[in-house]
């Protein structure tokens, strides 16, 4: 799948080649114009935003989570983005980063890393019942023949405190913000849903935009 590991899952090889293959896509994006003519800092801004970074955060979650040693892996994404502003601004090559992301309209890599962490987090819970990523999850302990010693409800919770992972974060956080991603849940199923306990605002202010 493109995910290269080391002995100490580092993960530092791993980023280094997205990264340097991220600056070489902005290299390459610089033969399409340059201060005088071409495209412009808005298009080479989503360029970048739509080509070049999801390149270089490609599997972000073997080495993005809580208390996860990740200083090399943003020095090396800040690196690439640097280069990313300078092109898209075309400014000296020794302008603060912070002032010409600002100016491009960069959100800083951090921030953004922890943005499609928290949309990634969610997605365990829309797979099927049967899926593995699900059965890694599941609490319960079932006595059956195909129980999965390597789920989350065989760990004590001495062992999920010390399990660093994107899936325990998933599991903590997402049952934080939502009890319950089940269909059949009460307060989930049909008749419980927003519209349906706030069915007169919706239609009141469907009327107004009609008569509008």
């Amino acid at each position: 799948m493109g995910f290269i590991f080391d002995q100490k899952l580092s993960f530092h090889k791993h980023i280094d080649y997205y990264t340097n293959k991220a600056i070489s896509m902005v290299k390459c994006m610089k033969l399409l114009g340059n201060s005088s003519r071409g495209i412009n800092p808005l298009q080479k801004r989503l360029l970048y935003r739509c080509c070049a970074l999801p390149i270089a955060l490609y599997g972000f979650q073997l080495w993005s989570y809580n208390r996860a040693p990740i200083s090399y892996h943003m020095k090396a994404l800040n690196k690439m983005q640097r280069r990313a502003a300078i092109w898209i601004l075309e400014v000296f090559k020794t302008s603060p980063l912070e002032g010409i992301e600002a100016l491009a309209g960069l959100i800083p890599v951090k921030s953004d890393l922890q943005k499609i962490a928290k949309r990634s987090q969610i997605r365990p819970f829309k797979l099927p019942k049967n899926h593995i990523l699900n059965n890694l999850l599941d609490d319960s302990l079932h006595q059956s023949n195909s129980f999965n010693y390597h789920n989350m409800g065989s760990l004590t919770n001495r062992q999920k405190a010390l399990t660093k992972s994107h899936l325990i974060d998933s599991k903590f956080k997402s049952y934080g913000i939502f009890p319950s991603f089940s269909s059949l849940d009460p307060e989930f199923a049909p008749g419980h849903h927003i519209i349906d306990n706030f069915s007169n605002y919706f239609s009141f202010n469907l009327a107004n935009k009609k008569e509008k």
